[in-house]
């Protein structure tokens, strides 16, 4: 990816690598790009966040947005999903949420959506880098009369909730639910949304102080919801990260269900009401083996993207497909809603349990995993560049796929939002992917 944009647009730590002067820049840059794109004076939609650093970004980016002329529409605290479904209902021309996801409180990020919800193109976040960079062209600051303003909309999660609530049938009563808000985004409209349905809930990590998003809990820390439910005796659980924009289950008995189960369950679910569109579901090259087994067995195709719901997406956009996401819980139903979101993945869950009138064990059945091992390795830009171009590191990748004989796989990638070399190695036994894991890890720290 680019010099500032990763595969889920900005990130870094707030206050150090995420300054406001770069959030001001990247504020009047966009405004720029995104003028230039309509043809008119735009106006962005601006989210945020649970994390102490949100308020002071989200000032940032207005001013750096208002200097160059757009007006601004502050949303307050909303999922990322919600920025991008406003966008289109309010009519504004792009939307910004600042947002480090899934990461710890001391990180932040920005993330841009083009003026019909979708991620703004590498074309255009090039564009943004080269303006903020290099210099390409002068910051466009307007005169006092041209300046944009901040209003503040006080309807917007309400607008949201009413969106998610409309992709039900019927309701969600007869059902328990434990759910975990992170600590995030979902703070503010998981109790309205799944309660409004008729669920049974209980809601936990709900009580956001700035500092404790994603803090032991959440999808980053599935385990704890499992203990809840089992102890609690519930149906199901739900978490969801710092922006809800993912979500991950655990079955009544506590076992964690991935985005790869749940996507079994949905593509599944929708070719059983003829809802498949061209019969396939959309995955990454991170998603288990059991997955793609799965699909073969039931007949339905599949197809394998880079890591990251952008990417996941544009297949569906340029194959037309309905359905598609990531091992991670990112999940995309494409009839609903242009980015991932946790929320309407959990409800969906919930439906279609309700449906089916089984246990989510018995639903998640449907797929068995394949033993999987994924080491995260601390790497600088330099290490990340020269992964692809060391002869050590992919000749010992060779030999160990070599090793396994086919019956397993392995993927070494650079994280495209964190400074970190991930390896991950499937394969039928638990003990042998892990000494091949550790082998490459070796390889690249000795490298």
């Amino acid at each position: 990816m680019g010099r500032i944009f990763g595969t889920d647009g900005v990130r870094g730590i707030a206050n150090g690598d995420l300054t406001i002067e770069l959030a001001m820049n990247i504020g009047r840059a966009a405004a720029m790009v995104v003028e230039r794109a309509c043809g008119q004076r735009p106006t962005f939609l601006l989210g945020k966040d649970t994390r102490i650093s949100s308020d002071m970004l989200e000032s940032a980016i207005a001013a750096g947005l208002c200097s160059a002329g757009a007006q601004v529409l502050c949303l307050g605290v909303v999922p990322t999903p919600a920025v991008a479904y406003l966008i289109t209902k309010y009519g504004a021309q792009a939307g910004i949420m600042l947002s480090a996801s899934h990461n710890p409180y001391e990180y932040n990020g920005i993330k841009i959506f083009n003026g019909e919800g979708f991620k703004l193109r590498d074309e255009q976040e090039d564009e943004i880098e080269r303006i903020v960079l290099d210099g390409e062209l002068p910051y466009e600051i307007k005169p006092a009369s041209d300046i944009g303003t901040v209003a503040h909309v006080q309807r917007a999660a309400e607008d949201y909730i009413e969106h998610l609530t409309s992709t039900v049938k019927g309701d969600l009563s007869g059902l328990r639910v434990a759910i975990d808000c992170a600590n995030g985004s979902a703070s503010v409209t998981a109790k309205k949304l799944f309660c409004g349905l008729g669920a049974d809930c209980d809601i936990f990590h709900n009580e956001p102080d700035g500092i404790n998003v994603n803090w032991r809990c959440g999808s980053t820390h599935v385990q704890e919801l499992g203990k809840l439910v089992r102890q609690g005796h519930y149906d199901c659980g739900l978490a969801f990260d710092g922006d809800a924009d993912r979500c991950l289950a655990v079955d009544e008995n506590g076992e964690i269900v991935d985005g790869d189960r749940l996507l079994a369950m949905f593509a599944y679910h929708l070719k059983e009401q003829g809802k498949l569109l061209n019969n396939t579901l959309v995955v990454t090259v991170m998603s288990n083996l059991g997955l793609f087994k799965f699909a073969e067995r039931h007949g339905i195709n599949t197809r394998a993207t880079a890591v990251g719901d952008r990417y996941v997406l544009e297949c569906m956009l340029a194959e037309d497909f309905c359905i598609g996401g990531e091992q991670s819980g990112h999940i995309i139903f494409r009839d609903y809603m242009t980015t991932g979101d946790g929320q309407l993945s959990g409800i969906q869950l919930l439906s279609l349990l309700k449906s089916w009138g089984k246990p989510l064990s018995e639903a998640a059945g449907l797929m068995k995993t394949y033993p999987q091992t994924l080491l995260n390795i601390k790497a600088t830009p330099k290490m990340k560049a020269a992964l692809q171009t060391s002869y050590h590191i992919q000749h010992t990748i060779k030999k160990q796929n070599e090793a396994m004989a086919g019956e397993g796989r392995i993927l070494v990638r650079a994280s495209g939002t964190e400074p970190l070399i991930r390896i991950m190695v499937e394969g039928k036994e638990l003990a042998q992917i892990e000494a091949v894991a550790q082998q490459i890890a070796q390889a690249i720290t000795a490298e």
